[in-house]
This record gives structure tokens, sequence and C-alpha cells, in this order.
């Protein structure tokens, strides 16, 4: 197809503005798709997507319409809304030339249209506003119009309005997307330079490469290389996305689509990376930065027989989820592991989720934490991505935590609320900007370790689920932390210590006992469970023994004979304590319980 009548656009907007409806409607408006073989959220074809009703994973289409007398084709990408997918939308930006700003009708601009519209700008893309869900009875169409339009300093009248449930406006936007959307620009010189922004994983097929085409040409049989990695291999097929993968001759310059690479081993490709001839090669292209982990968990297999079993799962997770990354590390309590990082907490549960489901996996997860910068009496510097690892009290001469700058959008009414909720995860509110609807725009600086600590799910609670958040990355300030253990019968336990705050370090330690307290079973002695921070024992309770009754079989008689059995017994427990014979083995169900925070 000529170069010229090609498109390449993604959708980009806050989580639940209707991007996967609206990108239905295109499909079935194109004819990409029959009628009777449409359903909800077609691009969302893995299960954890269409039961949370989110996308997950960017998914890339191809479209063809008909315009007057010519026909284009519509390569279209369509990304997550949610904040901790943002790295997969940065990845779609970089292989489009425009994209379509989608904003409810219902709810106006919320903070994440915000972040994506600044990450599209930077991009230096072609902006076409749309409000969504015009045909809604709650709808605010024009005040949204005008909210739109003062962000992007364009007139009402370009923005566009569409329903993605009744289908109202989406042909207009299709031609609008023809006429403001620039053709591809063709790379000078001849031979093969693509780029990798995304790939999948086949048993059969191996690493299925998803690009898009910047300068020449690849078909099925072409030795290929890939110019980071330096792995050469043979094309098996290429082809396009409609919304299956559709074996084609060849794919052009400006294409998107995919190719089949046959390899097998995982870290063989990365994505960012150029994929080009391996006989003439082209110049790399500037590819994407590493994610950043903003989490970090510790996972372990409940039986050590499948450490293999969760290595392999990770590494083919790697595969389908760019973002997560992983070591391994030992644990004295629960053996062979791994260390995980994530761009979140709802990318951690949706990783954890996909391990037992799709591989079947039982697993012990401990409590989430963040990379913590110890600077040590020689004035060192060492990261701390694990609460085992914290040094003791003393040893050290300063913390540095990240902190984050959050946006928060919420309704004025509910300003007082949000601020106070601001203070009490120790955030610093900045400047506040009015917006339409009676809602406010607040800027706010906070420590990552409190954005993690439940401040999303409070947020909502405290706005009745009408504030919107999203987050970026500052520097690493000082931090008023100690780590807190968890002695059990005078035993430090690590997979239950936790890095807290100073201010709140006896609540949670306090906390932290009588959870475990509550789930510990009864030992032939009493057991003694305690939380510690800074040297001081903050929190103490006892765990009395397993009392057996050893005067069952006794029937009538003296009391002194059941005395004496009595006293028997807890010499016998003295001594066993005396021998060394008093430790305690923690269940593997008890670590699943404290870290899930079960009583």
């Amino acid at each position: 197809m000529d170069i010229k009548n090609i498109r390449n656009f993604s959708i980009i907007a806050h989580i639940d503005h209707g991007k996967s409806t609206l990108a239905d409607r295109m499909l079935e408006v194109t004819g990409t798709i029959e009628k009777r073989k449409m359903r909800e959220q077609v691009l969302d074809d893995m299960e954890l997507e269409r039961e949370k009703g989110i996308t997950i994973k960017m998914t890339p289409v191809t479209m063809r319409y008909r315009l007057g007398a010519t026909d284009y084709k519509l390569d279209l990408i369509d990304t997550p809304g949610h904040i901790d997918f943002s790295y997969e939308v940065s990845r779609s930006l970089k292989a489009v030339e425009g994209a379509i700003l989608l904003v409810d009708a219902t709810q106006g601009v919320q903070a994440q249209t915000l972040s994506v519209f600044e990450m599209a700008r930077a991009q230096g893309l072609v902006l076409i506003p749309v409000v969504s869900k015009i045909d809604s009875p709650l709808a605010r169409t024009e005040e949204v119009r005008a909210e739109l339009a003062s962000l992007l300093s364009v007139p009402t009248s370009s923005i566009v309005g569409v329903s993605g449930k009744t289908g109202e406006g989406v042909d207009e936007l299709l031609k609008t997307i023809i006429e403001r959307i620039p053709p591809p620009k063709v790379a000078t010189g001849k031979s093969l330079q693509a780029l990798v922004f995304d790939y999948s994983f086949s048993e059969h097929r191996g690493i299925v490469m998803y690009i898009r085409v910047f300068g020449g040409a690849v078909k099925k049989g072409d030795d290929l290389l890939l110019k980071i990695r330096g792995e050469q291999f043979k094309a098996l097929e290429v082809g396009q996305f409609t919304p299956t993968q559709k074996p084609v001759e060849e794919l052009g310059p400006g294409e998107i689509g995919y190719v089949v690479s046959g390899v097998k081993e995982a870290g063989k490709a990365i994505i960012g990376d150029t994929l080009t001839s391996a006989k003439n090669e082209s110049e790399t292209l500037s590819g994407y930065r590493e994610p950043q982990s903003m989490v970090w968990i510790s996972l372990y297999p409940e039986s050590q027989g499948d450490f293999y079993e969760l290595k392999s799962a990770l590494e083919r997770l790697k595969l389908s989820d760019a973002a997560l990354s992983f070591e391994g590390e030992v644990s004295p309590t629960l053996g062979r592991g791994f260390r995980c990082g994530f761009l979140g907490m709802l990318h951690l549960e949706i990783v954890i989720e996909r391990l037992r489901r799709e591989f079947n996996l039982k697993l012990v997860v401990t409590s989430p934490s963040i990379v913590y910068e110890v600077e040590n009496k020689d004035h060192r510097r060492e990261k701390i991505y694990s609460p085992t690892q914290f040094p003791d009290h003393g040893t050290y001469e300063k913390v540095y935590e990240p902190w984050v700058r959050l946006t928060i959008i919420t309704p004025e009414a509910r300003l007082g609320d949000v601020v106070k909720l601001c203070y009490t995860h120790e955030g610093q509110v900045g400047a506040s900007e009015n917006w339409s609807g009676g809602r406010v725009s607040l800027s706010v600086e906070m420590p990552l370790r409190e954005l993690m600590r439940g401040f999303f799910d409070n947020l909502k609670s405290v706005s009745s689920g009408f504030a919107s958040l999203s987050y970026e990355p500052l520097d690493m300030r000082v931090a008023e932390v100690a780590r807190l253990d968890i002695i059990v019968a005078e035993e430090p336990v690590g997979a239950f210590s936790q890095v807290v705050s100073l201010a709140r370090a006896y609540d949670e330690a306090k906390d932290a006992v009588e959870r475990l307290y509550d789930v510990m079973p009864k030992q032939l002695f009493p057991v003694k469970i305690q939380g510690r921070a800074r040297g001081r024992i903050l929190s103490s309770k006892t765990l009395p023994a397993m009392r057996k009754d050893v005067t069952g079989y006794l029937y009538g008689g003296d009391i002194t004979r059941k005395m004496k059995l009595l006293e028997k017994q807890k010499k016998g427990k003295k001594k066993m304590l005396a021998r060394g014979k008093g430790s305690v083995e923690i269940p593997q169900d008890v670590f699943v319980k404290m870290i899930r925070r079960e009583k």
C-alpha cells in the first residue's frame, strides 16, 4: 500500500474512560470483525483483563477504511489506562504519529489524562481530542469540551464527540484521523530498520516480535539481526494484526506488524531493540528508557521443589511484561526465591495472579517494600531492596527514601478531607488549580513509602470514589524510618521484618504481634512474640502452651494423683527448653496469613 494512505495512532486516556469500547466500535465500523463475531473488549484477550474490565497489555490491530475513492490502512494500538501500566503507553507512542486523547463526558479531565497528554506531547505526536460517552444521561459534553479545549489550546469545534456504546460519531472520528494525523515518515536508507515495541511468546513459534517498520521491508525467509542483543535468526513468518495474527507477503515502510523468530530462549530479545537485515545493517533506533521499579517483594514457592518452575514462569512472563524485573535470592526461613520489582501495587497484584492462574504455582509473597539508600559511617551509600538487608540501628549515618509528586483531581467539596489525608500520609501539599464542574487539581509531594501504604484506596474512600491520582518520581530524601523485627521465642523471623516510619513504629509493632498471636499454632511450651525496633521491644505477647490432658484416664480417687501428674508434665516442659528443644517451627500458612494481613 502507498505510504501516503497509512495512519498509525494510539488511544490514550484515564482508566475506565471507554478506550476499549471505542476500539470495538472502530473494528465494527471498518468491517475488521464481523458483527456476529463481535464481543465486548474484543482486543482484551487476557482472562484477567476481561474479568477486571481493564486493559493490561497494549494491543495492535490493523483496520481498512474507505474514504471517497481511496482505501486507507489504519494501524491502531489500544493502550492501558491505569497509572501502573504507563510504560506500555510510552512504548506505543513511539511507534505512531498521532494519538486520540479520550475523555469521559461524565467525568471530565482526570489526573491520568494530564499524565498521558504530557507523554504524547513530549513525543511530538498529533493529538485528536475526543469526548466519549456523549449518549449518557449524566454527560456534561459541552463542559468537558471546554476543559479539553483549554488543556490543548484548541477551539472547541475541533473536539470530536463519540459514543462507543451506540457508535455515534465514530465515522466522523475515522475521517478526522485520516485528515489530521500525517502519514509515516520513511527513513532515508534502503536497509530494514524496525523498532521492536513489544513481543509475545509461543511454545511452537518462539518469540513473536511486534514491530513498527521505519525503513526498508521485511518478508518471510529474510535473515535478520537484533542490533543490541546481536541475535541472528531467519523470519519464519511476517504478518499483521486483524486482530488475530494474519500472515502477509511483506511489511513495508510505515507499517505495524509482527515477525515470528523461532527463538525460544528468554533474554534473546529486548523491547526497544532495532530489527534490521543481517546482511545490510541499518542505524540503531533510540529505543526506550528502562522502566523504574517502584515496589519490591520477595517471592518464594511454597514447595522448594517448584523453584525451577517459578523461575521458568517468571522468564515467560517477562516476555510479555517488559516492566517486570527479578533476580534470585535465598532466605534462611523460606529457601530459594526471587526478588521482584513492579511499577505499582496493581502491577504486583496482576503478576502474582497470573503466576497462580496461568502456571498453577503456590506462592509465598513477602510484604511489599521500596528501595532505600543507607549512608554508612564511611559516607558510602548502599541500596537496600529488602527489610532483611536493612542495617541495625546505630550502624549507619542516614537513610534516604524516594519521593513522588502526586497530581490529585477531586471535587471541591472533598478538598478538606483530601488535604487531611495527605498530611496523615506525610504529604506536602502545594499549589492548587480550579477546574470546571466544581473540581480542584492539587499538587502534593509525598514519600513513596506512604503512597504504597494504601493511599490510593484511602483517597477513593474520602472522596466517595470521585478523586483521581497520577504520580511521577522525584528525588531521594532523608527518611525517619527503622527496621521492625518480629521475634518468636527469642529468634528474629526475617520474613516478618518490615521498614516502618518512626512515628508509626509502635502501632505497626502492636498490630504485627497481635496478628501473629492470632494465627500462630500453640506449642508444647509458652512462646513469646515480640516486636522490636531501634533496639527496643515495643510490643510483646505470650502464646500459652498447648496443654495435653495427662489426667484424662484418671477417674475418682484423691486430687493429689492429678496434681502429681500435672507437676510431672510441668517439669518435663522445663527440661525440653533446657535441652534446646524449645525451637519453634512456623507453618507455611502462617507466613501467608501474615503477608495477607489476615487474622
